[in-house]
């Protein structure tokens, strides 16, 4: 038997209420935002701000200034995009790794903070249900880019191309 809407509509109501404080904390608090960048940029050999901006779903601009402040404080290099004159490649320096660390670092005593009244067993639990809700969203998803659009206007548009 699936869940009930009540059901669905409380776990929504509270992944909606987590995501927003996580979301305002990573741009408020300054070590936040900080460690969102420098993990983006750890993740790449070399990515373009304008693929910041559209991974962290930031006005480019903001990047460019961060990007600037990574610089400055020896975070990270800047160099120019050899297959595109026009743009430029972050790269992490080895002290933009350390603080990168020490972030994660932070982040995860933070963390074990907010759940340090839980057993050991709900946190895994917890991790369990959260990996699940990842796997069905991305299998829902990949189900509907296989479906055809189903509104006559999509069709319109597809047939348009």
């Amino acid at each position: 038997m699936p869940p009930s809407k009540r059901d669905v509509r409380a776990m929504v109501g509270a992944l909606f209420t987590m995501n927003s404080g996580l979301e305002r904390a990573r741009r408020q608090r300054k070590g936040a935002g900080t460690l969102s960048l420098l993990q983006v940029i750890a993740g790449h050999d070399g990515i373009r701000p304008s693929e910041i901006a559209e991974l962290q779903r930031v006005h480019p601009s903001l990047v460019t200034r961060q990007v600037r402040e990574l610089e400055v404080a020896g975070f990270a290099r800047v160099t120019a995009d050899p297959a595109d004159r026009r743009s430029c490649l972050v790269m992490l320096e080895p002290a933009g790794t350390a603080e990168l660390q020490r972030l994660e670092e932070f982040g995860l005593k933070r963390f074990a903070l907010f759940v340090r009244d839980w057993q050991p067993a709900e946190v895994r639990v917890f991790t369990e249900l959260l990996r699940k809700l990842q796997t069905s969203m991305a299998e829902v998803s990949a189900q509907e880019q296989l479906r055809p659009p189903s509104r006559r206007w999509a069709r319109s548009e597809e047939t348009a191309r």
